[in-house]
């Protein structure tokens, strides 16, 4: 089986190298760098917290049990942290709502620990306890991150060095062939490749108008990053306060993500690491880490986040374009591994994921484009 998949950030890679150790004859397209959309700057949470209906919460859960997995099946999986994950909200008024999506989370087998301040002192004595008062405080034991780009980079080499998978920066896909006996994939460039099976993996840009197949409805949003300079800081596990949320990057970087900054930026851009954006960011940061200075912020990104329109992921064959699979997601970073192996398992080896009935791509292109019928 000749499969193209199109996209190669954190999902793309995941397809492309399940399919390709499946045994199909893999070629990879991306219209950038690899992994250089949503992948290259984001928050890369590996989590469940919150999700709902329960399929999906399910779907997380099974991601992060993935990544485990491919942990072991690389030996070495530098990109993988699994270090838990700390939440606390600074406002009285929204500790019941805390509460209950502990329990919830809890009820549907999830790890939730409540924890002391004295606790969170000996796990993270860096951060001011003062900055949490009397906030009840959550310790998810099974919580992490994941560095997108270096997960996708070793994905993409395992696929070409075992399987011969085929890898394409820079070829933006310009048509899709999909009605003749022989389906072909055309790029910008001129280039053809032929293919049983196209996978769509291009997040943000799925609703992008694209000869010969219907785009995906979404709803993507603008996310904003910051990275800091080296801080000499201790901190090992995420945090999550209210609207912001920092984790590591690695040699003493800091990664920091506020959704109020979110909202206040309408469109991709280069933000400037001494503008207004920035000081929102760094000034959040200052009040739980005392180490971080004012000017400590190095650079500050945007990003489109891949949304479909509904919120939850899209994966299933398109109807009405006999050969054609979309892999869409929000919460990419956490199901990304569970999903390669899915869709592994349906293109190439013809089993069908009852994880993935809620979350085909019939429930809105059927009624938006015409095509195909509902099951």
């Amino acid at each position: 089986m000749r499969i193209v998949v199109i996209g190669a950030g954190i999902i793309g890679s995941s397809v492309a190298y399940e399919t390709a150790k499946a045994g199909a004859k893999v070629t990879i397209l991306d219209a950038g760098k690899i992994a250089g959309g949503a992948s290259a700057a984001s928050f890369a949470w590996t989590n469940a917290t919150g999700k709902r209906p329960q399929s999906y919460f399910a779907l997380n859960v099974a991601g992060m049990r993935a990544h485990l997995d491919l942990s072991r099946e690389f030996g070495n999986a530098p990109w993988y942290n699994q270090t838990g994950s700390l939440e606390w909200y600074s406002k009285e008024s929204d500790w019941a709502a805390q509460e209950e999506n502990a329990d919830q989370m809890r009820d549907w087998g999830y790890g939730v620990e409540w924890i002391s301040k004295d606790r969170l002192a000996e796990l993270e004595p860096e951060i001011d306890l003062s900055a949490i008062g009397k906030s009840p405080i959550i310790y998810y034991p099974e919580e992490g991150w994941v560095h997108p780009v270096l997960y996708s980079a070793s994905l993409l080499r395992a696929a070409k060095e075992r399987w011969k998978a085929s890898i394409h920066a820079f070829a933006a896909v310009d048509a899709i062939d999909l009605s003749a006996e022989t389906k072909t994939v055309r790029t910008a460039s001129g280039d053809v490749y032929e293919a049983d099976v196209v996978i769509n993996c291009t997040g943000s840009w799925a609703d992008r108008k694209l000869k010969g197949v219907p785009s995906i409805p979404m709803a993507s949003n603008v996310g904003v990053l910051g990275f800091t300079l080296p801080v000499a800081s201790t901190l090992q596990r995420q945090f999550h306060m209210d609207d912001l949320d920092v984790r590591p990057d690695g040699a003493g970087r800091l990664m920091i993500h506020k959704i109020s900054v979110d909202d206040v930026v309408p469109e991709l851009g280069d933000l400037d690491p001494k503008g207004p954006e920035a000081r929102l960011l760094i000034d959040a940061v200052r009040r739980v880490l005392p180490a971080v200075q004012p000017d400590d912020l190095e650079s500050i990104r945007t990003t489109m986040r891949p949304i479909p329109s509904d919120r939850l992921t899209c994966s299933g064959w398109v109807p009405g374009v006999e050969g054609y699979y979309a892999a869409v997601t929000h919460s990419g970073v956490t199901i990304a591994p569970y999903l390669g192996r899915a869709i592994a398992d349906e293109v190439v080896r013809g089993r069908v994921h009852d994880s993935l009935a809620d979350f085909r791509p019939d429930r809105f292109i059927a009624a938006k484009n015409g095509m195909g019928q509902r099951s």
